[in-house]
């Protein structure tokens, strides 16, 4: 028998908040991969909401090439937050 494959677990706290890393589990499908995440990562409730990712499908960029990568977005400075005014009412941004 071979091994379970391995997947990331993301989850999202509270409506509106984004889903975060948590952690990685082996599951031999996605329905087991939730159940599991569930009992591994939100005992205490503190989750509404969980997403799981094969591993193998998640691709990433390389940190030593992070220099070149993101330089192009330096000459865009209006894409920089600090044009912007958020109201006081905007708790989480």
């Amino acid at each position: 028998m071979g091994e379970w494959p391995l997947w990331e677990v993301f989850i999202r706290n509270k409506q509106g908040l984004d889903h975060k890393h948590v952690g990685s589990l082996h599951a031999a499908d996605a329905q087991m991969a939730i159940e599991n995440a569930r009992d591994v990562y939100t005992r205490r409730q503190e989750g509404v909401s969980i997403w799981v990712v094969e591993s193998k499908y998640i691709h990433a960029s390389n940190p030593d090439d992070a220099e070149s990568f993101y330089e192009p977005a330096n000459d865009k400075v209006y894409r920089h937050p600090t044009f912007y005014d958020l109201p006081d009412e905007v708790k989480q941004m």
